[in-house]
């Protein structure tokens, strides 16, 4: 019923944006303004009904979901306690994994050394860490953006740092789809400014297309990933070869008298 209340409340937004009132809409449906008013108030639409009503105003339902969605808060940023969770089972962490990048549980239990108990079993889990919720029929919906961040210099963080990082750059990227590039030079403060905006942008753009393929079936997809980094840096190999400053001059010694 939760659902049905926010797809109602969505609807009502959306007929309020585009000045569609009960009156007009009453017309096209041939019912009265009250009957309407009514439909809204008891959410007691029919599927049939909430079809034909989209239709009228130009959407599928599915458009209406995903605008309901939109406006849902995710969670950004997972908490230490969670992250430790995560950390201290890999099939939790894969699992997750996999959830958020759209793979149906059958795919998971089909493709990895997880039989259908054990996956269940990891479900509640992440359901009472409150990073999924898990609806009827295993069913789950995502509490989590897509895009989230694990905690600056928190558990995962560290713990990509110290595995992921090392095992990720331990390749010649010379791979289909593979590709590595290095540059470095000296930069101002507002170049390098700008340069992270584009990471920004290009750290979007990955995020978006994920999100698009998501609709597309396993079998045309790979799991990818990407470092977008940028620091001011000199290699420690040059810093050890600069000059030393002067040492400042030692202060006189006070005289006795």
């Amino acid at each position: 019923m939760a659902q049905v209340g926010l797809l109602v409340t969505e609807l009502k937004r959306y007929l309020k944006s585009q000045n569609i009132t009960y009156a007009a809409l009453g017309r096209q449906l041939e019912l009265s303004e009250s009957s309407v008013k009514r439909l809204f108030a008891r959410h007691s639409f029919s599927l049939k009904r909430l079809e034909q009503i989209c239709h009228l105003i130009g959407l599928e339902i599915g458009d209406l979901v995903a605008l309901m969605n939109e406006r849902r808060e995710f969670l950004t940023e997972l908490t230490p306690e969670q992250e430790e969770a995560l950390l201290a089972d890999p099939k939790l962490l894969l699992m997750m994994y996999l959830l958020l990048n759209g793979w149906p549980l059958a795919e998971i239990t089909g493709t990895f050394a997880i039989d259908d108990g054990e996956a269940e079993r990891l479900l509640i889990r992440l359901h009472r860490a409150r990073i999924i919720e898990l609806l009827p029929f295993n069913r789950v919906k995502l509490l989590t953006a897509r895009n989230f961040t694990w905690r600056k210099n928190g558990p995962v963080q560290k713990f990509f740092a110290r595995e992921v990082q090392r095992e990720f750059l331990d390749s010649t990227f010379a791979g289909p789809g593979e590709h590595w590039r290095f540059v470095a030079g000296l930069l101002s403060r507002a170049s390098l400014a700008q340069l992270q905006q584009s990471l920004e942008r290009v750290a979007r753009e990955f995020d978006e297309l994920a999100r698009r393929d998501a609709a597309l079936p396993l079998a045309e997809r790979r799991s990818s990933s990407a470092v977008f980094a940028l620091r001011p840096w000199e290699f420690s190999l040059f810093t050890a070869l600069r000059r030393k400053p002067p040492s400042p001059p030692a202060s006189p010694s006070l005289q006795a008298r």
